[in-house]
C-alpha cells in the first residue's frame, strides 16, 4: 500500500517569513493604509528590477490586462489574438472592452504560442488586428523576438501576460523590460513567484500609456486645476481651486493597489532572488528523478532563450498508456496528500466562447489531454519531491498491476 504525506502538499502556494510581517506591521501603525507612499516606491523599484521606465500597480492581474488594453484603446469591433492555453482574464480583459477574441494554437509541448500560431491567427481573423496578448506559462517564455517582429510587420500592439514569469530572464534579460512589446503584466496572487495576497503591476516604456492606466486605476478622477473644465466650480471667487474639487474626463475604475500590500511586495521582492533558485532546484531534482520514467512522464521542456524562474511545475503525461484517466489519477493523488492542478483548460472550449466560429487547436487539445502539474513552491523541500515521486511511481505500478490482472 502506498505511503501518503502526514499533511496535504497543495500545488502551489506562498511564502512570508518574518521580514514580511514587519514590513507590513510598519504600515499598519501608521496613517496610510492606502495611497501613500509605498504604492509608488513598490512601482519603481519592480520597474527598476526589469529594467522598464515605468511601471503601473493594479488591484490584480486581470486588472492589470484590462487597464492595458483601455490604454491602447481596445474598443468594440477591434480583434485581439489570445492563446487558447491560459487563464480566463487574458481573453475576457480585451473582452470587457468589446473586442472580438481571436484565439491561436499553441505548442503541443510547451504550451506556449509560437509565430506560426500568431500568423495563422492573424490570417483567420479577416481584418485588422488591434493587439496581442502572448501568454507566458509556468515560468518560460514565448519567442518574443520573432512575435514581435511578426507584429511590427501587421501593425499590432503587444501586451505580454507574464503573471507566470516575474523573475524570469528572456534573451539574457529579465521579462518585464518590454523589448520586444508595449506592455507587460505581472500578478501577485499568493501562487505567484511572490504574493502579495492580490495585486499586479504593468510595466512599459511609454508614458501615454502609463499616465492613462494610472489614470483610469483611480475611477478617472483628476485633481489638477490646470485640467479642470468645470470653471464655475471649481475654483472660489479669487480663482484659486476649491480643496476638495476634483473632475472625471473618462469614466475609470477602483483598480488601486494599498500601501498594506505594497509593503509585502517590497518584502517579497528582495527575495524574488532566492525563490528563484529554490524552485530551479526542486524542478532539477524532479526532472532527475523523474528521468527514468520518460515512456510515461515528461517534464514540460524549456524553451528556447529562456532563463525561468519557475511559477509551477507542469508535466506531460501519457494517461492512454497508463490507462487511467486524469481525474482519477489526481484523485489518488489528493488521497495521499498530494496536490495538483490543471494548466489550462483551453479557453475557447468555455461555453461563452464555444460557439462563435473558433477552430479545435488540435495542439492545444493534445497539450491539454496530458498535462498535469504537481506540487512546486517555495515552501517545499528535497523530502517533499522524492515523496512525491514516490507516490506518483507507486501509483502508477499498481495501476498496471491491476490491468495485468484484469
Amino acid at each position: 500500500m502506498t505511503q501518503g504525506l502526514s499533511e496535504f502538499l497543495p500545488y502551489g502556494g506562498h511564502y512570508i517569513d518574518d521580514a514580511d510581517r514587519a514590513a507590513v506591521n510598519e504600515v499598519l501603525k501608521g496613517d496610510r493604509l492606502t495611497c501613500g507612499p509605498l504604492v509608488e516606491e513598490f512601482e519603481s523599484t519592480l520597474a527598476d528590477m526589469v529594467g522598464a521606465k515605468y511601471g503601473a500597480s493594479c488591484a490584480n492581474g486581470t486588472a492589470g490586462l484590462h487597464l492595458a488594453c483601455l490604454a491602447i484603446d481596445v474598443k468594440p469591433g477591434d480583434k485581439v489574438i489570445v492563446p487558447t492555453v491560459t487563464f480566463l482574464a487574458s481573453a475576457n480583459a480585451p473582452r470587457w472592452c468589446g473586442a472580438d477574441i481571436i484565439f491561436s494554437d499553441v505548442n503541443a509541448k510547451t504550451g506556449l504560442m509560437e509565430p506560426v500560431h500568431f500568423e495563422e491567427a492573424i490570417a483567420r481573423a479577416g481584418g485588422k488586428v488591434k493587439a496581442v496578448i502572448p501568454v507566458h506559462l509556468a515560468g518560460h517564455v514565448c519567442d518574443m523576438k520573432a512575435i514581435s517582429a511578426i507584429a511590427k510587420k501587421h501593425g499590432i500592439l503587444v501586451i505580454e501576460d507574464a503573471c507566470h514569469a516575474l523573475g524570469t530572464n528572456y534573451a539574457g534579460a529579465p521579462v518585464g523590460n518590454c523589448a520586444y512589446s508595449d506592455m507587460t503584466m505581472f500578478s501577485f496572487h499568493p501562487v505567484k513567484n511572490i504574493g502579495m495576497g492580490e495585486g499586479g503591476i504593468i510595466t512599459t516604456n511609454n508614458p501615454e500609456y502609463f499616465n492613462r492606466m494610472v489614470h483610469l486605476r483611480g475611477h478617472g478622477m483628476d485633481r489638477d486645476p490646470a485640467t479642470f473644465t468645470n470653471s464655475d466650480i471649481a475654483f472660489d471667487s479669487q480663482g484659486r481651486p476649491n480643496p476638495w474639487y476634483y473632475e472625471m474626463a473618462d469614466i475609470g475604475l477602483n483598480y488601486r493597489l494599498t500601501d498594506i500590500q505594497c509593503a509585502l511586495g517590497l518584502s517579497q521582492l528582495q527575495k524574488l532572488g532566492s525563490f528563484k533558485k529554490k524552485r530551479a532546484e526542486l524542478r532539477a531534482l524532479y526532472c532527475e528523478l523523474l528521468s527514468g520514467m520518460e515512456e510515461i512522464v515528461v517534464p514540460m521542456p524549456v524553451a528556447a532563450e529562456s532563463d525561468p524562474c519557475w511559477h509551477i511545475f507542469a508535466v506531460h503525461i501519457d494517461f492512454n498508456r497508463l490507462n487511467i484517466e486524469k481525474s482519477e489519477l489526481m484523485r489518488l493523488l489528493a488521497d495521499k496528500n498530494v496536490g495538483t492542478q490543471v494548466h489550462y483548460t483551453p479557453v475557447h472550449l468555455q461555453p461563452y466562447y464555444r460557439n462563435q466560429g473558433q477552430p479545435q487547436f488540435p495542439s492545444a487539445l493534445e497539450y491539454y489531454a496530458g498535462t498535469l502539474t504537481l506540487p512546486l513552491h517555495v515552501n517545499m523541500s528535497a523530502d517533499h519531491v522524492h515523496a512525491v515521486v514516490k507516490i506518483f511511481s507507486e501509483l502508477i505500478n499498481q495501476n498496471r498491476k491491476m490491468q495485468d490482472a484484469a
